[in-house]
């Protein structure tokens, strides 16, 4: 058994629009108070959107790697389910990295455990509707 590509390429979609839908409509509001995009007027916000391309394009990009790395794990280390992998590496790589990020990347103090519960449910969604879609293609 091999790394079904097409599963890779549409659970990199899915994750994609669960990650909008995660920073905008459930903690879009949320979000932006941490970044101080509350404080910013229409022009800046509508400037700061623009910049967004080139950043979704790396994140993608970096969301494509993360899923092939979980399906090649899954052929390789077949006594796991997909499930198990996809928490193993949620809790034993993206939570740490997350944790450190936050309290060391500047942000203030009233909003880490905030940030910090935002972003790591918004991986463990991600990894886990991965995990779905590689188990059934």
């Amino acid at each position: 058994m091999g790394v079904n590509y097409s599963a890779v390429v549409l659970a990199s979609v899915a994750q994609f629009v669960i990650g909008a839908i995660w920073y905008m409509p459930l903690f879009g509001d949320l979000w932006g108070r941490i970044h101080g995009f509350d404080k910013l007027s229409k022009a800046e916000k509508q400037v700061a959107q623009k910049s967004m391309m080139p950043l979704l394009v790396v994140q993608f990009i970096g969301t494509l790697v993360t899923t092939v790395i979980l399906a090649r794990l899954f052929v390789l280390v077949p006594q796991y389910s997909v499930y198990t992998l996809g928490m193993m590496i949620w809790l034993g790589f993206f939570v740490p990295v997350q944790v450190s990020a936050v309290i060391f990347g500047g942000t203030e103090s009233k909003w880490i455990v905030q940030k910090i519960l935002v972003m790591a449910g918004a991986s463990l969604a991600c990894l886990m509707a991965a995990a779905a879609i590689i188990s059934v293609l």
